[in-house]
């Protein structure tokens, strides 16, 4: 007898129908499962069986074919023990093919018959809007990331016994409802820029890339200050709008970092890994793709703290998500893009001991120790960080001073949010989301100069040595600043402060 039930496959950031189909057959008792399946779904044959029999029902002693359709797609996970468990069901007599049509199936199915909760939901959520399917069935525990996509039924269940149940009319099972009437996102940060003291010109640069979407590289000596203030930068941000919420939630459902009672991230990522991290844990990869750190920062912050010490290679795979804010991995049985649209800020100790700029402290290093160091971020990784920031170590007076009159996170959020409701409005025909993300074609369009600052802006760039896209990083920077400052003009002045923040292209230019 033949039985078919639907299910996905999550493949990058969608998820695809997968036709889980079961013939049993007379012969000698073999349970094959066919259609590209990896050591995982190879696995559930063993699961299955055991779950069918605690369940109290007999497995067939028959020969026993899945067939995992399309077979020219890889199936990984264990997703895929649910819908076959309740194939061989069908298949057997148990179940009857009307009574599973019309929904999609997901689980993973312990020895016992439970159904323990699997990565994507979220993906498959999203995409069950083919072919007439609009229930899904999953794991309990996947109920809230599953229920926030409007227009169809989810149904969580524990066991396989009682979704049997379900699917006989034996029990009833209220479909969840995560939705709410409007999307609250998160405002209460436990962070605050209140907290930092001093480093005024370091919080202003930080304001304007937030402002702009520009990256950041903070050089500084230890305990300045670097990472407190890199942790803070997400509590400045726009709050989370629903649709970037179900993107980043997609990513982490998919990567497994969703939690069995959260439905939704209401905050923007911030994401901080350790420099020892290898290339496909930042980028993403392996035998069967899963989204690395900079993905999982879409829509937030993605913060390496001792820039240097990363591994060339993973520094160097940056490069293309930061201009294109997405990461393709290539495998032999085929490609996979994940979004990866983050903030970059970066920070590195101005030289190995640390204390080069440090006025108390003697720095040890030689002039060759200096360079070196500085080389081993490469040229065209520095070309694309659009702002360069100085953060010196704190005088006394700084550190003890009492913070009553420190600007709070939520006053700089309010100044970025007008920036940002300046470039909206700026750029709603030609669909940029800000400044940071003007093409080039678009520059003179939107980067418009009067002749005092077309004049400095020239002048830096002969004596700089600045290449075209460092050009257009200023101008772009120069935009947020005078976005900042309520001017539709660019003048000198907001050239003048974009070039400061261009330090790394004047410590290259004298070591040159």
């Amino acid at each position: 007898m033949l039985a078919k039930i639907k299910s996905q496959v999550v493949i990058g950031l969608d998820a695809h129908y997968v036709d889980v189909e079961v013939d049993i057959t007379g012969g000698l008792p073999n349970f094959s499962i066919v259609g590209l399946p990896d050591v995982s779904v190879r696995e559930s044959r063993d699961r299955v069986r055991s779950a069918i029999k605690n369940c109290g029902f007999s497995f067939p002693s028959r020969r026993v074919v899945v067939n995992l359709a399309p077979a020219d797609i890889k199936k990984d996970g264990p997703s895929f023990d649910l819908p076959i468990a309740l194939a061989v069901l069908v298949a057997s007599g148990n179940l009857t093919q009307e009574e599973v049509h019309g929904k999609s199936f997901c689980g993973e199915l312990s020895l016992d018959g439970d159904i323990r909760p699997v990565r994507g939901v979220l993906a498959m959520a999203a995409a069950l809007s083919k072919d007439g399917i609009n229930e899904l069935v999953v794991p309990f525990e996947n109920a809230m990331e599953a229920a926030v996509v409007k227009d169809i039924k989810v149904y969580a269940l524990k066991s396989l016994l009682q979704l049997y149940q379900f699917l006989k009319g034996q029990t009833k099972i209220n479909k969840s409802n995560a939705r709410q009437s409007g999307f609250l996102p998160d405002e209460n940060f436990v962070l605050d820029f209140a907290d930092v003291r001093g480093q005024a010109h370091v919080k202003r640069g930080l304001e304007i890339a937030v402002s702009g979407g520009h990256n950041v590289l903070m050089i500084g000596p230890p305990g300045s200050g670097k990472t407190m203030l890199a942790r803070r930068v997400p509590t400045i941000m726009p709050l989370m709008e629903f649709s970037e919420a179900i993107e980043t939630t997609k990513v982490y459902s998919i990567a497994g970092f969703v939690k069995g009672s959260q439905s939704l991230l209401k905050t923007r990522p911030f994401r901080a890994p350790h420099h020892t991290i290898s290339y496909a844990g930042l980028v993403g990869g392996g035998a069967n793709p899963r989204p690395g750190e900079i993905s999982l920062a879409h829509n937030g912050v993605l913060f390496l703290d001792e820039l240097p010490e990363f591994r060339r290679d993973a520094l160097e795979a940056l490069r293309q998500p930061l201009e294109e804010g997405a990461v393709t991995i290539t495998r032999a049985e085929g490609s996979c893009e994940y979004p990866a649209n983050f903030t970059f800020i970066a920070a590195m100790n101005p030289c190995p001991c640390g204390f080069f700029t440090d006025p108390k402290r003697e720095c040890n290093c030689t002039p060759h120790q200096l360079q070196k160091y500085m080389f081993k971020v490469s040229g065209p990784l520095l070309d694309r960080i659009d702002i360069h920031l100085q953060v010196p170590a704190l005088k006394y007076d700084e550190i003890s001073k009492k913070s009553q009159t420190a600007e709070t996170s939520s006053d700089i959020r309010e100044r970025v949010l007008m920036a940002r409701k300046i470039q909206k409005i700026r750029f709603e025909k030609d669909k940029i989301s800000c400044n940071a993300h003007v093409p080039p074609k678009y520059i003179e369009k939107y980067c418009c100069l009067d002749e005092q600052a077309s004049g400095l802006l020239k002048t830096a760039v002969l004596n700089m040595g600045l290449t075209a896209r460092a050009y257009h990083k200023i101008l772009k920077v120069s935009r947020t600043i005078a976005d900042l400052a309520g001017q539709e003009q660019i003048k000198q002045e907001h050239i003048s402060e974009a070039i400061q923040y261009r330090s790394v292209d004047k410590m290259e230019t004298t070591a040159r």
